[in-house]
């Protein structure tokens, strides 16, 4: 708590709290989503399963607009990665080296959480359980993975597509939406393959956004946003006042770098955003629902469609219209305090959180108290609170033990890269597409265990070629920030 209370002592005037919130807001959603949509049921053994209970309740579907938060955390992302760039930069630090800070953070608590599940899968199949369960078990726990590959697609490209966006502002993601929408043409007329791009164009584009937010607060260096603040980060730095006014580049139109941040603004997003929505779900080919659906005709998730990132906008345009009340209820002390707690484990949290439902599910079955209600019955709605709340314990566990994994991420001593005498030149371009290499095999083991069937017989639960993949590139990524190879 003292060191809570430090941090949050520390915070500059000009930091924006509210994307620190936005954060830790937008994983709590997906967490809590997850839990209460999950039906539990038994296969013809009497082994529970699960599932989502979506397809039971179609009344449900529209209140997926607001449950789909996928948008904001890349939004988020957009604004913190521009703000870390930026002030890395202007510390003497490079591209490459910003970029390895970035891997540390979001891969150490993957790493810990695969290793986990590999050795405990590994020690399942010796005692002899069917290599087809631990597959099915640890592709539940690895659910969260793929949003971790999209959005480890998309981090990589941050210096380039912050430049393009230095230049060409706003109708980079415009043009990245009809990418998108061009993807979707695709699969309405059955070449799925088609929509595949969507899934690096649709998240690109809200990442953009993202930028334009940053640029309009600050035209200078924002040190504060360098990483979510943590309890092991070295805290948020002075970046000067004056930073809540929007800035203005002189450009108008699309061609602007900086995202209008009044509330008039908000209210005109919110509004055209969710006119758009409705009319292409319901005059358009898009389902109204914006999670994935077993059985619908489309998924607007999977890839992003245009129907998404028409909501992207309507969601856009309500944090913006919420900013002016968040950003002074997040000056108390105790809420900030709370923020800062939640950002520093806010990848463990979502990691662990389907995890900590199997683990629940089987104490429950083991002692024969697992209640598995049909889907939309009321035993099952009334299950849902109690439910919630035994899996927030066993999360809590499980971030107390995993959770200093992630809160010990620190950041590389500013112009670290630059310390050594090849750090720039060719040595940089090495190190820089050494850094590609890793991140390549990182999400090529990611997409790998997605799409590896979950009745597959695999003993260590992830797929051999996935985990030594996934590990060879995560080592890679580790040995270069250590300062391999930028020796010249």
């Amino acid at each position: 708590m003292r060191r809570l209370a430090q941090l949050a002592e520390r915070t500059p005037a000009g930091r924006e709290r509210y994307v620190d919130l936005l954060r830790a807001v937008a994983i709590a959603m997906v967490v809590i989503g997850h839990w209460t949509v999950t039906v539990i049921g038994e296969d013809a053994t009497g082994r529970p399963t699960g599932r989502s209970a979506l397809p039971e309740l179609p009344w449900a579907y529209p209140l997926t607009w607001v449950a789909q938060v996928m948008p904001v955390f890349f939004l988020v992302g957009g604004f913190a990665n521009a703000a870390s760039l930026t002030a890395r930069r202007n510390r003497g630090g490079d591209a490459a080296g910003w970029l390895l800070d970035r891997a540390a953070r979001l891969l150490r608590p993957t790493t810990a959480l695969l290793l986990v599940l590999a050795g405990a899968a590994a020690l399942a199949s010796l005692a002899g359980v069917d290599a087809t369960l631990v597959r099915t078990v640890v592709w539940f726990a690895t659910v969260p993975l793929w949003f971790l590959a999209a959005y480890l697609l998309v981090v990589p490209l941050t210096p380039a597509m912050y430049a393009l966006h230095r230049r060409f502002g706003l109708l980079v993601p415009v043009a990245l939406a009809v990418l998108v929408a061009a993807g979707d043409v695709g699969r309405a007329t059955g070449t799925a393959e088609l929509a595949l791009p969507n899934y690096l164009f649709g998240w690109l584009a809200v990442h953009q956004l993202g930028f334009a937010w940053y640029d309009a607060r600050t035209p200078s260096p924002d040190p504060a946003h360098d990483e979510p603040p943590g309890p092991r980060s070295p805290g948020p730095r002075h970046d000067g006042p004056g930073h809540d006014a929007p800035r203005h580049d002189g450009r108008r139109g699309l061609r602007s770098r900086r995202l209008p941040l009044s509330r008039r603004a908000g209210a005109v997003a919110l509004l055209g955003g969710l006119a758009a929505t409705v009319l292409l779900t319901t005059v358009g080919p898009y389902p109204v629902a914006m999670l994935n659906v077993p059985g619908e005709r489309l998924d607007n998730a999977a890839p992003p469609s245009l129907a998404l990132l028409t909501l992207t906008v309507a969601q856009l345009g309500l944090i913006l219209l919420l900013r002016g009340p968040a950003g002074r209820w997040l000056h108390r002390p105790r809420p900030w305090r709370a923020v800062i707690a939640v950002n520093g484990v806010v990848l463990t949290v979502f990691l662990w959180h389907l995890t900590a439902a199997i683990l629940l599910v089987g104490a429950l079955d083991a002692t024969g108290l697992l209640p598995t209600p049909a889907a939309g019955s009321a035993a099952w709605l009334a299950w849902r609170l109690p439910w919630v709340l035994l899996l927030a314990v066993v999360l809590a566990v499980l971030v107390a033990v995993f959770g200093p994994v992630e809160a010990r991420t620190r950041a590389t001593r500013p112009g670290r890269e630059a310390a050594h005498p090849g750090a720039v030149g060719r040595s940089a371009a090495v190190r820089g597409a050494l850094a590609a290499v890793g991140f390549a095999a990182v999400v090529y083991a990611l997409v790998r265990n997605a799409q590896t069937p979950r009745a597959a017989p695999e003993p260590l639960g992830v797929p051999v070629a996935a985990l030594v993949a996934y590990l060879a590139g995560a080592g890679l990524l580790r040995l270069l920030r250590s300062g391999w190879g930028s020796r010249g």
